[in-house]
């Protein structure tokens, strides 16, 4: 993580460390869910124009480094679950203090994970279906993957997962995540309050695995 957070750090000044993040974030979303969508659907052709609107802010080297970033945070997956793009946006100290926004610590997460499973659902061949109506970096939800994982299960034949947040931030985290962990899930943008059925294609992102696919 520290890695990601120097290669930041060294684009930064033009931009700040947030606008940064949230570009990377952003295009990282984007690039994962326009590889499982059919080039000449208009969902693709909309993603597609948005990842270019943002890139060509960027000299070829800083698009360089936002490759950097994204394949040591597949390296960190490769070696572990955990929340690492929250991990990362809360020691920029990119939290909104102002709204509240904080994300939860990933073993905080486990322990709440601990307590919820229940033995009988893992036994079982029957998904389990999670829904998190405030998704953040899709924490939660990872910390119950690694769960079951560390039990000795297939957590990525046995969740389904539906992740909500308000924060397009948290939504583009949350897929990221999920879909490098393999996990099928909906991540939506919305207000859990309000309404938890989407019905805007812009505002839904699935994972590859959710379509069957895996990256």
């Amino acid at each position: 993580m520290k890695e990601i957070i120097n290669l930041i750090n060294s684009i930064s000044g033009k931009y700040s460390n947030l606008l940064i993040f949230d570009d990377w974030v952003r295009v990282l979303a984007l690039s994962i869910s326009n590889s499982t969508e059919l080039a000449n659907c208009k969902i693709f052709q909309e993603r597609e124009k948005d990842y270019f609107s943002i890139m060509k802010k960027y000299t070829e080297k800083e698009v360089t480094i936002f490759a950097k970033m994204f394949a040591k945070l597949i390296e960190l997956f490769q070696k572990e679950i955990n929340d690492y793009l929250g991990n990362i946006y809360m020691q920029c100290e990119m939290g909104n203090k102002r709204t509240g926004q904080f994300f939860t610590p990933f073993n905080l997460s486990g322990l709440c994970s601990e307590i919820i499973i229940d033995e009988n659902d893992i036994k079982n061949n029957q998904v389990i279906t999670l829904y998190e109506p405030s998704c953040g970096a899709g924490g939660m939800i990872l910390a119950y993957a690694k769960v079951l994982k560390d039990k000795g299960v297939n957590y990525q034949r046995k969740i389904k997962a539906i992740a909500q947040d308000l924060d397009y931030r948290a939504v583009y985290m949350t897929y990221i995540q999920l879909s490098l962990c393999g996990i099928k899930a909906k991540v939506q943008q919305g207000d859990s309050l309000l309404n938890t059925e989407i019905l805007e294609a812009r505002r839904i992102f699935y994972t590859p695995a959710y379509k069957g696919i895996f990256i």
